[in-house]
């Protein structure tokens, strides 16, 4: 009902020279779906049959989960991560019980934290495991098979204050029991993002 109200809104704007009734949205009260903390977010990633359930990563906050659209967030890396810092956030769509996140958030800065590898949850997030690359630095994206879970591939930017010859491409054909660099340009060269193509993953 909220994202209609919104679209009829913006569409008698459009007609009354960009003014919105306040009619329209006197009963409406913004208020912080949170968490209240964590720095900014760098990663969300939704459950495709689970319309309530997200999880978002933060620049230093870790990882968060809600089951009930952001009314309220329960923190999931606590206790399990080596680091605070999220680049990259995927479930699974074949087995929403297995999410990876990439640690070391990928926008580079001065006071970033940097990454320690890639984790995974088999069970939605209730527990976690270090699957590896743990000098891959700031973890930029994480991409999984649609069909095969196992297969799993990670764009790392690398650390970001020396050159390495830890950026670029990885993937995993096991889970993350092992990784192969299936990319690489030069050791001042990372990997931000990537995606399968929709047709032919």
């Amino acid at each position: 009902m909220l994202l209609h109200l919104v679209l009829s809104a913006a569409a008698l704007g459009s007609f009354a020279g960009d003014t919105v009734p306040q009619l329209l949205f006197r009963e409406l009260h913004f208020r912080s779906l949170g968490p209240n903390r964590g720095g900014r977010v760098t990663a969300v990633a939704g459950v495709s049959d689970q319309p309530l359930t997200f999880f978002m990563g933060a620049s230093g906050g870790g990882v968060w989960k809600t089951t009930n659209a952001g009314e309220s967030w329960q923190n999931v890396s606590d206790g399990f991560f080596q680091t605070p810092s999220i680049g990259a956030i995927r479930v699974s769509e074949s087995n929403p019980e297995i999410v990876y996140v990439g640690t070391g958030t990928d926008g580079i800065r001065s006071n970033l934290i940097v990454g320690k590898g890639v984790y995974k949850s088999t069970d939605a997030g209730r527990s976690w495991t270090h699957v590896g690359l743990p000098e891959a630095g700031q973890i930029g994206a994480v991409i999984i098979h649609p069909k095969n879970p196992d297969i799993v591939f990670v764009a790392a930017i690398g650390n970001p204050f020396a050159p390495n010859h830890d950026r670029g491409v990885y993937r995993t054909t096991d889970g993350g029991k092992s990784w192969k660099q299936v990319l690489y340009l030069s050791d001042s060269t990372g990997a931000a993002d990537l995606e399968f193509a929709p047709d032919d993953p």
